[in-house]
């Protein structure tokens, strides 16, 4: 794979990201303008991105049981949470952390599914408290803390059960959780029993059942596989008795880094309904979590190049982001888009490494990229808006950056840049 600098129009798959005039724009501002403006390293959003792919969900979504539940793990900043939550969407969140910035933001807990592999008591107290739609189960044992948990706080938890299908999403081994291998999920096998197990704790009601077997996924195939294997479940476990009243079946859905087509929402959910239909199911109640498909286009990480170095074997760019600010390309060699700010003429193109000042060798953002640059030139490294921020650390004790949300021709800080001062905050010292 390889980066193509073209010098005008809008990038493939970022509708609100284009070349004008060898500028790079971000609607109507210049990359240059936001990064002289805010300083690098610098997260920005489109807003018109943004609402762009929501709209997609929704119109897909029109006139069928489906609810929208956005998986805030993608990207939880405050201003994208508020403006999903504007549009009426619900949440899906793995944390305490989580489901408090979806209240701040306005979120309605009733829209709010709590999933995640190891909730602690606290989180489950506090996901009851504030009265979420439903927690996903991962096992058995968590099973009995939630009824432990819901009795001490005289209340009926909902719940549904997070069930393992062991499909194949093939994407990257990191991002696969259906595969029996996983630490996700309650085993098919297991599945009947432990819904037999539920409906007789008093403190428990069951919903419906869970399964997500991954992210980046850019096939409808692994979906159907899985949803299947979830109907043939869901027939096992009404034979019993138990009634499920809606199934989610999670997110995942891939977005364009390189060249990849993945279906549209549309094609998606269109593909899942045709198969309820199929099966007798199309009446069933269907929980959906997109996330990286609503952010991930429409953010970029724009940094400026503070080097540029050569070696007997290769060129290096060492720019001001690091894998603390954007750690996909260290933790999954992950590629991702690269573009400069302002085109040059081309005549000093050279095969870049494009690395950071951190401390290790995988601190790198993109491998022999063909780049003509100049020490000071901005950078901007596309598909940043999911897994970027969300996974950012103050690792070699750097602050993290600002995020911006862009709309038109305005341009909104929505996160502070972190100071040094921040970077000590709430540490004690030694005494005396």
């Amino acid at each position: 794979m390889s980066d193509s600098h073209h010098p005008d129009g809008a990038l493939p798959g970022h509708p609100h990201i284009a070349r004008s005039n060898e500028q790079l724009m971000i609607e109507g501002l210049s990359a240059e303008e936001l990064a002289q403006r805010f300083g690098t390293p610098l997260y920005v959003y489109s807003r018109a991105a943004i609402e762009q792919a929501a709209g997609q969900f929704e119109a897909a979504a029109r006139d069928r049981p489906l609810g929208l539940r956005y998986a805030i793990k993608a990207n939880s900043s405050q201003a994208i949470l508020q403006l999903l939550a504007r549009r009426g969407w619900g949440f899906d969140v793995v944390s305490a952390g989580e489901l408090a910035r979806v209240l701040a933001a306005g979120g309605d807990a009733a829209k709010v599914v709590f999933s995640g592999v190891g909730k602690t008591d606290a989180e489950i107290a506090a996901a009851l408290r504030a009265g979420v739609q439903c927690i996903n189960v991962e096992s058995p044992s968590e099973l009995q803390r939630i009824e432990r948990v819901a009795g001490d706080l005289q209340m009926r938890a909902p719940v549904s059960l997070r069930v393992n299908p062991d499909v194949d999403p093939r994407t990257h081994p990191y991002i696969s959780t259906g595969l029996r291998s996983s630490k996700f999920g309650i085993a098919q096998a297991l599945a009947v029993e432990t819904y037999a197990r539920c409906a007789r704790m008093p403190h428990l009601r069951v919903l419906g059942i869970d399964v997500h077997i991954g992210s980046q996924i850019t096939s409808v195939d692994p979906y159907l596989d899985a949803l299947d294997r979830v109907l043939e479940l869901v027939q096992h476990v009404e034979r019993h008795g138990i009634a499920l009243h809606h199934l989610d079946l999670g997110g995942g859905l891939g977005i364009r880094y390189a060249d990849e087509r993945p279906p549209s929402p549309q094609q998606w959910i269109d593909a899942l309904f045709e198969r309820l239909q199929a099966r007798g199911q199309g009446h069933r109640q269907v929980l959906l979590e997109p996330g990286r498909s609503l952010v991930g286009n429409a953010g970029v990480l724009l940094c400026r190049v503070v080097t540029l170095k050569s070696s007997l074997d290769g060129h290096f760019a060492v720019v001001d982001a690091a894998m603390n600010d954007l750690m996909r390309p260290a933790l999954y060699e992950a590629w991702q888009g690269i573009e400069p700010a302002r085109l040059h003429d081309g005549r000093q193109a050279l095969r870049y490494d494009v690395v950071g000042p951190v401390c290790e060798s995988g601190d790198w953002l993109g491998r022999q990229r063909l780049l003509d640059l100049r020490e000071d030139d901005v950078l901007a490294i596309l598909s940043a808006g999911a897994y970027g921020m969300a996974m950012a650390s103050n690792y070699n004790s750097r602050p993290r950056a600002a995020e911006v949300l862009v709309d038109g021709t305005q341009a909104w800080l929505v996160r502070e840049r972190e100071s040094l001062d921040d970077l000590l905050r709430g540490e004690r010292g030694l005494p005396g």
